[in-house]
C-alpha cells in the first residue's frame, strides 16, 4: 500500500463537512483535517421542491472554502457526496452542473440505501456490537438500519430530519404540549410502520451530530470523567430525561447548555424526540453513541478496496494494530510479554482467593499490548502518561468500562497509584473488581521485569505451593543469565505478594 491522502466531502442537509485522512504504507491511517460549514441547505428548499439560488450560492461558497484547503494537500482521491437536500431537490441536475463547472469537485448523490449502508458500515467496523439498530438523523432525512452478526438485514430512509421536523411541528422556541404530542404521534406512526423495527429489542446506535450532541450534554451534566463519545451508553431514562429538559428551555437557554452546539440549539428537540420514540418502539435496552458515521463508512469503503476485504475481521485487533503503529510499540516484545504473562496467569489463578474469568485474561492480554504506552512521551512518567493516554483516547471495539480497566492494568505502578487513578471512577467498580485489577496489574508489571533488557531470556514460568499455604515458589527457567531481569523481578514481586496475601520466593533456573 502506498502513502496517500483521501478527502471526503459530505454535503448534508444541515452541514457540509470536509475530512482528510492520511494512509501510510503500513495501513496506518489518521484523520488530519475535519472542517465544517453550517449551510442548512434543507431550509433553502422552496415549496415546489427546488433548491433556491441562495441555497446554490451557499453550497458553492462552502465548496470553494474547502477547495482552498484541498489544493494545499497532495490529495490522491476526493469523494464528494450529497444526501437528502440535493437528492430530494427537483433541480439537482442544475446543481451538479454548477458544482462541476465552478469547483474542483464532482458530486455523487447517495441513494437512500447507500446513505444507510455507509452508516451501518461505520458502526460495525468501529464497535464491538454484533446486533443492533442504527439511527442517523440528518437535517432532511432519517436513516435506520437493522443488522445481525454484523450483516445488514434491513434499511429504511424516512423523508424527514431534524430541520424539516422543526419546520413542520414546532413554531416557536418552546414547543407547546399539543406540538409535542403531534410530533411524538407522527414519529411513532412512522417507526411502527416498519414491522422489523417494532419490538426488535436491540441496542439503538446513534449516528450523526444530533446524537453526538445529546450524548455530550449527558456527559457534561454528570461530569463524566472518561473522555470520548464513541460507544458511550445511555439508558432510555437518561435519554428521555435530557430530551425533557431541553424541551422546556428557551432557545437562548439551550444555546448555553454545555455540550450542545449553538448551531443545533433550534433543531435538537425533534432529534431527541426521534431517538426517544424509536427506543420506545424498538424496546431498545440502551442507546449507544457511534462517533463514526457516513464519512467513516465512505473511508472504510476506500480502505477495504485497497486491502481486498469486506470488513475488519476484528475491530479490537484493528484498533490495537493502529495503536501499535501510532506509538511505535515493539511488536516482538508484546508477543513475548503476552506469552509470559499468560503463563503466569494460569499458574497463579488457582492460588488467588477470587475467581478469575476468561474475560479477565482477555483484558490482561489486551493490556499487555499497550503496557506503559506512555513511555512514548516520557520514560520517567510512563505510568501517568499511559493512564492519561488510554483514558483520553477512543479505542474502537471496546466499551468505556473495558477501556478504563485496560488503562488501569496497563499503567499499574503500585496499589496506591492504582487507587489514586480510580479516585474519579469509584462508582464504576466493586471492591472485588478493584482487587482483581490490582492482581492483573501486578502480574503485568512483574512480567515486564522479566524482559527488562528485551532479550527474551525467560522461557518458562511455574508455581509451586509449600506448607504453610502462605508461601509460593515461582520457578523461572532461563536460556541465558538474566542478571538485570532477576534484580528487577525481586523488586517487583512485592506487588504480587500484597494482592495474593502470600510470600513469593523466586527461583531462577538455567535450561537443563
Amino acid at each position: 500500500m502506498n502513502k496517500k491522502n483521501i478527502a471526503l466531502i459530505d454535503i448534508g442537509s444541515n452541514s457540509i463537512r470536509l475530512v482528510i485522512f492520511k494512509i501510510d504504507e503500513r495501513g496506518y491511517y489518521k484523520e488530519i483535517q475535519n472542517l465544517k460549514v453550517v449551510a442548512r441547505l434543507s431550509s433553502y428548499i422552496d415549496e415546489n421542491g427546488y433548491l433556491t439560488n441562495d441555497g446554490i450560492s451557499k453550497l458553492l461558497q462552502s465548496l470553494k472554502y474547502f477547495q482552498e484547503v484541498t489544493r494545499t494537500y497532495e490529495i490522491s482521491k476526493i469523494k464528494c457526496v450529497a444526501t437528502a437536500a440535493i437528492r430530494q431537490a427537483k433541480n439537482q441536475d442544475k446543481i451538479l452542473n454548477k458544482v462541476n463547472a465552478m469547483t474542483d469537485f464532482s458530486i455523487r448523490i447517495l441513494s437512500e440505501y447507500e446513505e444507510a449502508f455507509f452508516g451501518y458500515l461505520a458502526v460495525t467496523n468501529s464497535t464491538n456490537i454484533k446486533n443492533g439498530v442504527t439511527i442517523d438523523i440528518g437535517g432532511g432525512s432519517t436513516e435506520v438500519t437493522l443488522f445481525k452478526d454484523r450483516k445488514l438485514i434491513h434499511f429504511h430512509s424516512f423523508p424527514f430530519g431534524a430541520i424539516t421536523l422543526k419546520q413542520r411541528f414546532i413554531e416557536n422556541e418552546i414547543p407547546t404540549q399539543e406540538e409535542k404530542e403531534r410530533l411524538k404521534t407522527f414519529l411513532r406512526e412512522q417507526f411502527q410502520s416498519l414491522n422489523w423495527l417494532y419490538n426488535s429489542n436491540m441496542p439503538l446506535i446513534g449516528i450523526g451530530g444530533s446524537a453526538r450532541n445529546l450524548s455530550l450534554v449527558h456527559q457534561r451534566k454528570y461530569n463524566y470523567q472518561l473522555r470520548g463519545l464513541h460507544q458511550y451508553e445511555m439508558s432510555f431514562k437518561s435519554m428521555n430525561g435530557i430530551a425533557h429538559e431541553l424541551k422546556n428551555m428557551s432557545f437562548k437557554e439551550r444555546q448555553m447548555v454545555e455540550g450542545l452546539s449553538k448551531d443545533r440549539a433550534d433543531i435538537i428537540i425533534p432529534a431527541a424526540e426521534a431517538i426517544c420514540t424509536l427506543m420506545e418502539v424498538t424496546k431498545a435496552p440502551q442507546f449507544i453513541m457511534s462517533n463514526k458515521g457516513l464519512r467513516d463508512g465512505l473511508f472504510y469503503e476506500e480502505l477495504f478496496l485497497q486491502l481486498n476485504i469486506e470488513n475488519f475481521p476484528s475491530v479490537v485487533e484493528e484498533s490495537f494494530y493502529q495503536l501499535n503503529q501510532e506509538y511505535e510499540i515493539n511488536i516482538n516484545h508484546v508477543k513475548y510479554l503476552s506469552n509470559i504473562v499468560n503463563q503466569l496467569y494460569h499458574e497463579l489463578k488457582d492460588y488467588f482467593y477470587l475467581t478469575l474469568t476468561e474475560d479477565d485474561l482477555r483484558l490482561l492480554l489486551l493490556s499487555c499490548r499497550v503496557l506503559y504506552i506512555g513511555e512514548f512521551i516520557n520514560h520517567e512518567t510512563s505510568s501517568e502518561n499511559t493512564f492519561y493516554l488510554l483514558t483520553n483516547k477512543t479505542i474502537e471495539g471496546l466499551t468505556h468500562h473495558e477501556r478504563l480497566k485496560i488503562s488501569l492494568i496497563a499503567s499499574f505502578k503500585s496499589k496506591n497509584v492504582l487507587l489514586s487513578y480510580i479516585e474519579n471512577f469509584k462508582n464504576w467498580f466493586t471492591e472485588e473488581e478493584v482487587i482483581k485489577l490490582e492482581l492483573l496489574g501486578a502480574m503485568l508489571k512483574f512480567s515486564y521485569a522479566l524482559n527488562l533488557t528485551r532479550r527474551e531470556l525467560i522461557t518458562k514460568v511455574n508455581v509451586f505451593e509449600f506448607a504453610p499455604k502462605d508461601e509460593l515458589k515461582l520457578s523461572l527457567t532461563y536460556n541465558s543469565e538474566p542478571y538485570f531481569e532477576q534484580a528487577k523481578a525481586q523488586k517487583y514481586k512485592k506487588h504480587l505478594e500484597r494482592v495474593l496475601k502470600k510470600r513469593v520466593d523466586l527461583m531462577f533456573r538455567g535450561l537443563q
